[in-house]
Order: C-alpha cells, then structure tokens, then sequence
C-alpha cells in the first residue's frame, strides 16, 4: 500500500519533517473549487455577468469613443484584467455578440443557425450598443477593486439596471456546480418587472433566438429537477416535402441534419434526400421516399432526432460570495428592487450635484453683485483674504443649504477678473432658477421613486424593443407514441408448424410489415393469447391460429370468437378487443380448462359483426341440428370475459354465412386546439364520428382549404381558422380581403374534388389576400360596419349571403361586396328556427358514454355473461 506522506530532509536539530498531503489535497482542491466558481463559471447575481463578460464591456467602455474596435485591440486590451489568454476572450465575446443586445457588431461574426464560427479576430469589429451605454455603465454608481496584477481597476460589479442575467440566459460548469439559465425574451422581462413594481406576481418563460416550439409546463421558474421540450418548426411543403424554418435551442443545422440521417439510417424515418438553404432565415427541405405520410413523418422525427430536444435548467448564480439556487421570478423581483435603489442612487447623486452647483451658483452671485472681492485689497495675508470673503459672506449664510466652507471660499478667489467684468447677474439668476428647478423635479421623482422606475422600464421598451417580439411558440406537447410513427421497414413472418415468428423467416408466410420497435400478438388454437417483442426468430408454441402487429390502446379492431370448455364442456362465443398486456405473458381466452380449444376466430380490424352457421354432430337427442349466430346481438366486451354459451352438444362445424360493418367502426373524433391534434378521450371540439374515406376540412387564414384523414397523427396549420367533418353538401362561404384590388369579396361555393389532399387556394393570389369571414353554416346573415367618410357616416347594413350571390365554383373570384368602406364585419347568430340540412346525426350523449365503458379495463370484466337463448 502506497505511503500517502512524503518526507523532507532533516532540520538543525535532527528531527524529520513530515507534510501530510491529504491535508494539503484537500485544501487545495477546495480553494481551487472556489476560485472557479467565483471567478470562472457562474455568473454574479447582480449584474448577471461572468467575470470575463463583465472585464470585457469594462474593456469596450474604456475603449468607446463612437467607433468601431477591432476584435483583436479588444482581446489584448481584455488581457489587462483577465489572466486566462486570449481564446477565452474571444469566444467569449463572440457569445456576447450572438446575443445582439449589448455589442454593435461589423463583419462575420458567426451563424447561430448553422454553427459556423466567426470570422478572426482581426476580421472582426464591435462597439457598445446603445442599450449598453444606457443600462450598464456609471461609474459614479460602481464600485472598484485592483486588477489581478495591481496595475489597474476593475469594477467588482456593473450597475446593470436590467434583467441582463435572464435576457441572455448563461451556461457555465464549475468544479462540483453547474448553472444553465435560459434567455427570456426581453419584451417580456420589462413587462414583469414592471408588475413586480406594481406588487404583482410575474411569470416567466424562456425564449429562444432559434425560434421553434416550446412546452414549459414542468419549467419549474428554472429550477434543478425542471423540464423544457422544445421543438422544431416543421410544415408540410407538399405531400412529398416537409420544410423545416425553425430549429430547437441548443441545436444547428448540421447537428438536425445529421441526427435526421442518423434516424434514416437505423430506418426510424424514411427520406430521399435533405436540402439544407439556410442563410439568413433556416430552411432545410426534408424530401419524402413515394408513399410516406408527411404527418407520421413529422411525428417520427419529434421522436427520433434533434427535431425536439429536452432542456434541463439549472439556475445557479453568485449572491454575496455565495452559490445560490433561484427561480427566475425571484431573480426577477431582486433585479427589478436593484434597478430601483440603482436609479435611486442616481438620483440622489445627481441632486447632491444639483445643490453643489446652486451653492456655488449662489456664492459667486453673491461674491460679485456685493462687490466683496473687492475688501480683499487690503488683506496682506491669505488667511486676512479668507476671513475677510467670510466676513462679507456672513449676512448671506442663513440664506444657503449648508455652511459655507473655507474650500468655497477658496474657489471664490479663483475667479478670474475677466469672468467679473462680464458677469450677467440676469443669466446668473435664470441659472439658478434652473438649477432650484431641477432640484425639484428631482426630488419629485426620489419621492415617487415606483412610479420613476417604471417609466424607466416602459422607456426602455419603447426605446429598444422594435424587433424583440416573442421567437418560442408556447404549446402543450402531446405525447408522440414511437410505435406509432417509426417506419416499418422489416417484414412479419410466421412458420406455423414449427411456431416461430419474427424478421428471419423470409421463406415463410409473410403476415405484414413492421418496425423494430414492434410487438406481434398472436393467438393459439388451445384458446390462449400473448403479446411478444418482434425480433429475428422468436418461438411462440406449435397451432398458432392468428398472428398481427400489436397496437397498443386499439378500441378499433374486434375479435370474435367460439370455443369450447375441455374436451366435453359447452361451447361459448363471445366479442372482445385487446387493449393493453404483458408483453411474454399467456392469456386464456377461454375458461382456463385443460384441453379446451378454439373452434372459430376472426380478427376485425373495423370492427365487423359476422353471421356463423353452427352445424351440430348428429345425436339421437338433437332434433335441431343447424342453426345461426349473430354476433352483433352481444357487446364487445374485454379479453376476459366467458362469453355466451352457444351450445352444450358438441360442434361439427362452423361456416360464415355474412359479414357486416359495425357501428364500431366509426371513431369518435374530438380536436384539441392545446395541442393542436386530433384525439380520442374527449379533449377540445367535438368533430363527428369518422370511419371509411371520412375526411376533415381545415381553412387557414391565407385562404388556402385542405382535406385530412382523421388519423391521430394528423398535423394543422397553425394559422387555421376553421376545422369540420367534411360534408360535400354544405355550402363554404366566405368573405375575403382581395389584396390586389383592395376590397372585400364574397364567395359561396362548394368543394368539387374530395380526393385532393394538397393544400387549395379558393381566394385570388396577392400577398396581401386574407379571410375575414368564412363558414359553412346553411344561413349567413353579416352585419357590416362602415368607416366615416370625410366626416359622413353611413349606417350598418345587414346582409344574407345567399341573397347577395348564388354558389359558384371554387375556382371563381366571387363578387364585390359593397363599394363603401369597411370598418368591420360581424357574423350573426344563425336562426334558432334554421334546419341544417344533410348533416350527419350527431352522437348523443348515451352513446358517448356506451363508448367511454368500453374503454373499461380489461381485467375488470371477468365475469359470467348471461346464457344465449
């Protein structure tokens, strides 16, 4: 075992020295901890700067005179006060940069969209912004401390009178810490602060310069153990395109671009090829391989690539020496109380050199106007000068704010004669009515100090805040299932008699295609069921009856069934689906007894009811041997259930005789305007009950319409404005704004090709072209609000739609609606009396909640069910 001392020579007395270096290793790990932690890594809680950014605008502010500064000067002359070399200098500025609030920059610096770095340093140039003029610097509020070096002064903090720290948000890792604090946007910031001046609650969240989408549900105000799942922006360009115009914070083009080809190549995703046109806006085009929906697609990426990316905060700062833990609206509500006792101060010193300046204003007034300069040409001493001016000055004192000191009467003999022979008492006396004047408003703003700081804020705002509108959509992310939308690139297969399934067995029965993140379900002839992971070659047991890819939830697809109990028991027949499972266990679908097996299965993926002849085996006591059974006069049930006895004689055979579609088959749609998706569990809008070629219609506010499928994965545009069951029937009107001939249209017409998928445009094509108004309802009655008219008003005109025009085709332009202008348009209520032709019957709510008890846990129903008469 290694010796953990080390010995040293001995001294003058003989006696050996030992030095123990665990001591020694742990106080100077502790000190090098600390140093790094409040020198390095995490930033100042009040001025939301690191030690390098904070040198570096020290650095800019001594350099400032109006112009540009090359990067380089910047850099060397950084050096003074950071003893850490110039490369952390220069990335470091080159941060600051990026963040475009504190530095006014020339030349390449960089692309945060695709990761290229800035150009040399020397290539490079930069001044303060104005922002950082006005917020970050006073050196009358700021205090200073020597250099590493002891050469020159460097301020300890910045008197920053923003939230800085969470505009530009900070990452840094130190030695046993690590802060992350993500930027916010800047708009918002000073909206919070001036509700924390107000007395009220803020709540912030984050907001990225990348632009994308953002669920801050577990934010947590930033906090350890708090979650943010961004996304990218991803639109469907065409059935074979998506387009890609906003990235994830924390990502690049090149880093999306190689995670999408990563997931291309483990076969997640299919695409043919990726374009990536990124400059100054991002647009990478994702070109599909033929057949590939574009909306799984979406979904497959949010799942398997940097498309969304979860963000874990942890906001650390210093406080007073101190690593502290703060939420962001904390940090707030300390920035916002500092901004105020900052301006406060600045206000004081600014009064405090108000008053200096009218006491002396006054005193050389006086020294002047009373001819006192002129008892001092008798004085032979400079003390006599003195008290001679204090002398002359004493009927006066009462009149002055403070004392008059030897130091002011000694400026008062600095005058020159030249400034004495021009005095103007009258400019004297308006400057110090000036002066007093200040004072006051001064003092005004100190004694309303809130009210002073929140115009500062709204200043700020007004100032700076042109082009700093929010970047990060907030949204409520649902929850993608990867099952769902990984592309099935492998083949099922099945060799009954050995009873394998899996990817391998290409010589023998194909069953479907698949994923490798899959599950197949598979049935066996003794009446048991199992769910099992897919792999190359997987043993499940000889008399395999059904096999299928698994989906997990599926209400959708219906298993009818007939077996018998032992091999003497009586025959059961029964309706289920299979919900939910553990994967690798046996399920008995029948009653459990030994022997027992299926005598007729039929998987229905739309839920069909079938009509099975039952033929019984001839027996002396049967005298009817055939007879029907329906199975839509049972109710789907769960996988446990006995079912209903069919028979207690034995069974020859079983013959389909009809198959019907069920009711079943149609699904219940619902739209969540959170989320932005279709679902099943009643969240949102009601749509209709869908099955077949049903589709949904969207209208956008561009004046495009668009035909989806009711697939759960389906994505919408986010500039929608209307979301129906499509009912070909139903007349669309709409009043549009025609950009080209700047005035407003009317258009009723019908939609004439339900199996065109892309997006249609039915309004004329200027830019400026956009819906005011659209619906499907049968009567449309508007009231139309006029604007004045060179002081003329004219009254509101109700109008029906269907008597302005007649329904057209959906390629016309439509009909001018009136030659007046417009002010606004109102869509009145539709008559209570009005009979909305051909559409369909709506659900009712017994049969909603028929629907919702099927969604019963399957092992809740295992029960006897009442015998078929």
């Amino acid at each position: 075992m290694q010796d953990n001392t080390t010995q040293e020579p001995t001294n003058n007395n003989g006696v050996t020295k030992v030095i123990h270096i665990d001591g020694m290793y742990q106080n100077w790990f502790l000190d090098y901890a600390s140093y790094v932690i409040l020198e390095r890594a995490v930033p100042a809680l009040y001025d939301g700067l690191k030690p390098v950014q904070r040198r570096i605008m020290h650095s800019f502010k001594e350099l400032e005179d109006g112009r540009y500064n090359k990067v380089a000067n910047v850099i060397g002359h950084c050096m003074k006060y950071h003893p850490h070399g110039d490369a952390s200098i220069g990335d470091a500025i080159t941060a600051i940069g990026q963040k475009d609030l504190l530095l006014d920059m020339q030349g390449n610096w960089g692309n945060i969209y695709t990761g290229d770095r800035a150009a040399a340093a020397r290539y490079i140039e930069a001044r303060l912004s104005k922002f950082a003029l006005e917020v970050v610097f006073n050196p009358k509020t700021t205090k200073w401390q020597s250099s590493y070096d002891g050469r020159n002064k460097e301020p300890i903090n910045l008197p920053v009178k923003f939230p800085l720290l969470l505009a530009q948000g900070v990452e840094g890792i130190a030695v046993g810490l690590a802060c992350k604090i993500l930027p916010h946007n800047f708009i918002e910031l000073i909206d919070a602060s001036i509700e924390v001046l107000r007395g009220r609650k803020p709540n912030l969240f984050p907001d990225f310069v990348t632009g994308g989408q953002a669920d801050f549900s577990l934010y947590n105000e930033g906090l350890r153990g708090g979650k943010v799942k961004v996304r990218a922006k991803i639109a469907i360009d065409n059935s074979k395109t998506l387009k890609i115009t906003e990235i994830p914070f924390g990502t690049t083009t090149t880093s999306l671009i190689d995670s999408i080809l990563a997931a291309n190549d483990k076969d997640k995703i299919k695409i043919r090829k990726i374009e990536d046109n990124t400059a100054e806006h991002v647009e990478i085009l994702i070109h599909l391989t033929p057949g590939i929906s574009p909306d799984k697609t979406i979904d497959a990426l949010y799942a398997f690539t940097d498309c969304e990316i979860s963000i874990s905060p942890n906001s650390g700062v210093i406080e007073n020496n101190t690593p502290k833990f703060l939420g962001v609206n904390e940090m707030l509500k300390i920035s916002t109380n500092q901004t105020l006792e900052l301006l406060k101060l600045e206000l004081n010193i600014k009064k405090g050199e108000l008053e200096e300046n009218w006491h002396y204003s006054s005193l050389e007034k006086i020294f002047i106007e009373k001819r006192i300069y002129r008892n001092i040409e008798e004085a032979e001493t400079w003390e006599a000068v003195i008290s001679t001016i204090d002398e002359g000055l004493a009927p006066y004192k009462k009149l002055f704010k403070r004392s008059i000191t030897e130091k002011d009467i000694v400026a008062l003999t600095e005058i020159k004669i030249k400034r004495i022979s021009k005095f103007d008492a009258k400019k004297a006396d308006e400057h110090i009515l000036a002066t007093e004047a200040a004072i006051t408003a001064v003092q005004v703003h100190l004694d309303n100090i809130v009210a002073y700081t929140v115009d500062y804020f709204k200043e700020l705002k007004r100032k700076y805040g042109k082009g700093r509108e929010r970047k990060t959509e907030m949204k409520i992310f649902g929850a993608i299932n990867t099952q769902s939308v990984v592309i099935a690139s492998e083949k099922l297969y099945v060799n009954r008699t050995e009873g394998f399934v899996g990817f391998a067995l290409k010589k023998d029965e194909y069953i479907a295609d698949c994923s490798t993140l899959d599950d197949a379900i598979v049935f066996m002839a003794d009446g048991t069921m199992k769910v099992i992971r897919i792999t190359d070659k997987v043993f499940v047991g000889k008399d395999i009856i059904h096999v299928a890819v698994f989906k997990k939830g599926d209400e959708h697809t219906v298993y009818n069934l007939i077996y018998q109990d032992g091999p003497k028991g009586a025959s059961y027949f029964k309706r289920f689906n299979v919900t939910g499972v553990t994967r690798d266990k046996a399920y008995d679908l029948s009653k459990g007894t030994k022997d027992s097996k299926i005598l007729y299965f039929t998987a229905n993926e739309n839920g069909e009811t079938e009509i099975v002849n039952v033929q019984l085996k001839p027996h002396p006591s049967v005298r009817k041997v055939e007879f029907d059974i329906d199975f839509a006069q049972i109710d789907i049930k769960g996988r446990g259930v006995l079912g209903n006895v069919v028979t207690k004689m034995p069974i020859k055979k079983i013959v389909l005789k009809s198959k019907t579609v069920s009711k079943t088959s149609q699904r219940m749609i619902w739209f969540d305007d959170t989320t932005q998706r279709l679902n099943i569990d009643g969240y949102g809008t009601y749509l209709g009950a869908f099955g077949g070629d049903d589709k949904i219609l969207t209208i956008n506010t561009t004046g495009h319409y668009t035909l989806k499928s009711f697939d759960l994965s389906t994505h919408f545009d986010e500039e929608m404005v209307l979301i129906e069951r499509l009912d070909v029937l139903k007349t669309i009107s709409t009043i549009y704004y025609d950009g080209d001939k700047k005035e407003y249209i009317v258009k009723r017409f019908k939609i004439d090709n339900v199996n065109n998928l892309n997006k249609t445009l039915f309004i004329t094509e200027h830019a400026d072209s956009c819906i005011e108004l659209v619906t499907t309802q049968h009567t449309v009655v508007v009231d139309i609000a006029y604007a004045k008219v060179k002081g003329v008003e004219t009254p509101n005109e109700t109008l029906d739609l269907a008597q302005v025009m007649d329904v057209i085709g959906q390629r016309a332009k439509g009909k001018r609606l009136t030659v007046n202008k417009i002010k606004e348009i109102t869509l009145l209520p539709a008559p209570v009396q009005e009979i909305i032709v051909n559409e369909p019957t709506p659900t009712t709510p017994e049969d909603q909640e028929v629907d919702r008890q099927r969604k019963i846990d399957d092992d809740d129903l295992n029960q006897t069910e009442i015998k078929f008469e």
